[in-house]
């Protein structure tokens, strides 16, 4: 039993025949069984396939689908793109999450558009050191979009491979992802990549998953060493876990019965870009007065609404949410924020939570706010 990373190579022909018999089985259980009909396959257009790349990291294909025909119909090409202000961008992103990506997507279009003619290279290599496009996604571009020979490695295929080859340590160590990547780039066929790489995301998708793996179904469950040992439900091995710290806010939810008040983060760190409410360290009247003298406001009435908690990859993050009812003067302030009313509050560009604290604020004043229908965005200055 191997412990310390990729098995050791079959010498001679019988490992030729090894790698050689899971790129064909592979390839032929794609054009069999694999997905064809995704939005993203029609398509060899780099931009069209770098979209969904993106996008489908850390997210779900059926999540992914509206968004991604939402994008398009906004942004229909890499031009659109670049030109674009990246306050719209991230409102056609808000709901995927990771708004890193989004922020990189933009910045990537319009290094494509400055310094590339506004085309992406061929190589897997040079599409790399485009901002937001790591090693694997720009091997998945080249291989879609120019037919490249370049193996990915990202985390569906990485379970596949651990699985496959019995591998018993954690997929995101250094020492086991380089020896994955050697193992990745050792098991690309001569040709027919596309399929091939297609077929690997496609098999950790929909065969082995995380989750109760249909095994049966597997075109490479016969060399499968995790189906062999019955350990599918423990290859990969897990991330070593660690309690997520704990952080807490609380957000100022300043209303006057047509609009809210929202205030664009700053353009980096969490959530940045994003339309957002208000944060305080106090949940006090005292500081909703003190936000609301700002604005030129008065402040009538608060309220707590439910507290809520927000899992991000290294803390989470404890809400508590200050509904704050006001009589605003049509006066300039010296606060940074944007009046949104209610209605539009819903289709900008703002953090989950905060969609989820209006929906809740909806509920709890929905006769103050019935009748409302204006969607124009008046911003402080």
């Amino acid at each position: 039993m191997n412990r310390g990373g990729p098995p050791a190579p079959t010498p001679g022909v019988t490992r030729c025949t090894e790698i050689t018999d899971f790129a064909d089985r592979l390839i032929v259980w794609q054009h069999r069984h694999g997905r064809h009909d995704l939005p993203w396959q029609q398509t060899r257009d780099p931009y069209r396939i770098w979209l969904s790349e993106i996008m489908l990291q850390q997210t779900q294909v059926t999540t992914v689908i509206p968004y991604y025909a939402r994008f398009l119909a906004r942004f229909p090409d890499l031009a659109a793109l670049a030109a674009a202000p990246l306050e719209a961008v991230l409102e056609h992103w808000a709901g995927l999450g990771y708004y890193a990506r989004a922020r990189n997507l933009h910045r990537c279009a319009r290094t494509l558009v400055a310094t590339h003619g506004g085309r992406f290279p061929e190589s897997p290599q040079a599409i790399a050191e485009l901002p937001g496009i790591g090693r694997s996604t720009a091997a998945a571009i080249a291989a879609f979009a120019f037919g490249a020979r370049a193996a990915i490695l990202d985390g569906n295929v990485k379970r596949v491979l651990a699985r496959h080859f019995g591998i018993e340590r954690w997929p995101g160590e250094t020492q086991t992802e380089r020896a994955l990547w050697t193992l990745a780039e050792s098991l690309l066929p001569a040709r027919d990549t596309a399929a091939y790489t297609q077929g690997l995301m496609d098999l950790g998708a929909t065969v082995c998953t995380r989750r109760r793996p249909r095994c049966d179904d597997c075109p490479l469950h016969a060399g499968c060493l995790a189906r062999a040992q019955g350990r599918q439900e423990t290859l990969p091995v897990s991330r070593p876990r660690k309690p997520l710290p704990l952080r807490r806010t609380v957000m100022l939810l300043l209303a006057d019965g047509e609009r809210v008040l929202l205030e664009r983060r700053p353009p980096s760190g969490i959530w940045g870009g994003l339309l957002s409410l208000p944060e305080s360290d106090s949940a006090t009247p005292a500081a909703a007065q003190d936000l609301a003298r700002r604005h030129g406001c008065e402040l009538l009435e608060t309220r707590p609404l439910p507290a809520l908690r927000h899992t991000f990859t290294h803390f989470q993050l404890d809400i508590a949410v200050l509904h704050c009812r006001v009589r605003r003067d049509e006066v300039a302030s010296d606060g940074p924020g944007c009046w949104l009313a209610l209605d539009a509050a819903h289709e900008a560009g703002t953090p989950t939570p905060v969609r989820k604290i209006l929906n809740e604020m909806r509920k709890d004043d929905t006769a103050r706010n019935a009748g409302n229908h204006s969607t124009n965005l008046r911003c402080d200055r």
